[in-house]
């Protein structure tokens, strides 16, 4: 596999696994919210701070266009398509489940990508959704495709998408947690477009102005996005994503309530779980990306250590004024070559004496293989030590 690959992919393992973290000591008493389920994510350090229910199954609704969102923005980052970009408006977008939200396309008009972006995030544009696909991805099968493989590669095991709307399907099914990673992978892969359409609070298109379905917007200034679902079968659920300072360190919470009995539940609920996770933990900077926590013995390398911490800035997540410890594990022996991301060991951190994450830690900088004599040199003293060769 490629280096390039094999970072990246240590990257997304990363957000996986920071997802499935749990804050220490968790001795916070969880709010009691009458939703099928929910899940708050401190998306800064990557804990789950509480949750119920979290890998159950569950209808996502229009939540569904989170990852129609997520999918037009790599196409936009990877210049396949551009915001003034005109699509077509098919038949297929226009008659799409009449009755249910949309932003009132018409056959045969074009529509800018920027516009239906605008439909699909605020005004939850089943037709926006529709458009999008085939401006994309040249047809809705094609773009489904794409998103069931970004759902694969972002680790979202228990997600399947059979539509970019999410109107009722079978096949269209997510749980609270992997709709909380997907979250958060949008705002840190898409820094600059996260906020810029979801946290918009109305829009008019072909003359006619819908109000964003995220009533948060309006309640809270630090809500800046995200999505509403609702069908009859799934409730009311929401996403919602909320950034204060806190210190010098802008954190960020993610909360995921889904299937609530009104739209008023949903935003109750979501209010009352992002109040309780600023309010109760305090997310503290563990490292700074790109700085040496350590440099461990390398064996047979061009250099005999190598530099090691984290690619970008690491945080936990803890109750105010609890006692943080680190622990380095460097593994051993090391031997070279070794490739800038490659982990070389692990940090152990504790919270008031419990054990409370694991972190892997990587190697800043290339170490490349000794020459011919170092690297018999180095054989030798590792069989000496025990170490194997």
């Amino acid at each position: 596999m490629p280096i390039s690959k094999m970072v990246a992919a240590l990257a997304c393992a990363l957000c996986i696994a920071a997802a499935h973290a749990q804050p220490s000591p968790a001795a916070v008493p969880v709010p009691g919210l009458p939703a099928r389920a929910w899940l708050l994510l401190d998306a800064t350090s990557g804990q789950v701070l509480g949750a119920h229910d979290p890998d159950k199954r569950i209808e996502p609704a229009s939540l569904t266009k989170m990852m129609t969102a997520y999918v037009v923005f790599q196409a936009l980052r990877d210049h396949a398509v551009g915001r003034d970009t005109r699509v077509t408006v098919s038949t297929r977008a226009w008659k799409v489940a009449p009755g249910s939200s949309r932003m009132f396309l018409e056959p045969g008009k074009q529509a800018t990508i920027d516009e239906l972006l605008y439909g699909l995030l605020v005004q939850s544009g089943n037709d926006a959704a529709i458009a999008l696909a085939e401006g994309v991805a040249g047809s809705v099968e094609a773009f489904v495709e794409r998103m069931n493989q970004e759902a694969g590669e972002l680790g979202l095991a228990s997600t399947h998408f059979s539509n970019p709307h999410g109107l009722p399907d079978p096949q269209t099914y997510s749980t609270a947690r992997d709709l909380s990673v997907l979250a958060a992978r949008i705002v840190r892969d898409f820094p600059d477009l996260a906020g810029t359409y979801d946290a918009t609070r109305q829009y008019t298109y072909n003359g006619i102005t819908q109000p964003n379905r995220n009533r948060l917007l309006w309640l809270d200034a630090s809500v800046d996005g995200m999505k509403t679902g609702h069908t009859e079968s799934a409730g009311y659920s929401l996403v919602a994503t909320a950034r204060r300072a806190s210190g010098s360190i802008q954190r960020r919470l993610i909360s995921v309530v889904v299937g609530t009995a009104s739209d008023r539940n949903r935003t109750r609920q979501s209010r009352e779980l992002l109040e309780w996770g600023f309010r109760n933990f305090e997310t503290v900077r563990l490292y700074a990306g790109g700085d040496a926590v350590g440099s461990p013995r390398v064996w047979k390398g061009a250099r005999s250590a190598v530099p090691m911490g984290f690619q970008r800035d690491t945080y936990i997540t803890v109750r105010p004024g609890a006692r943080i410890e680190r622990i380095l594990h460097p593994a051993s022996p090391l031997i070279a070559p070794l490739a800038a991301g490659q982990r070389v060991g692990e940090l152990e951190v504790r919270v008031d004496g419990e054990p409370a994450r694991r972190l892997p830690l990587v190697a800043l900088q290339p170490v490349p293989a000794a020459s011919w004599f170092g690297r018999a040199w180095d054989g030798l003293r590792l069989w000496l030590h025990g170490l194997g060769a």
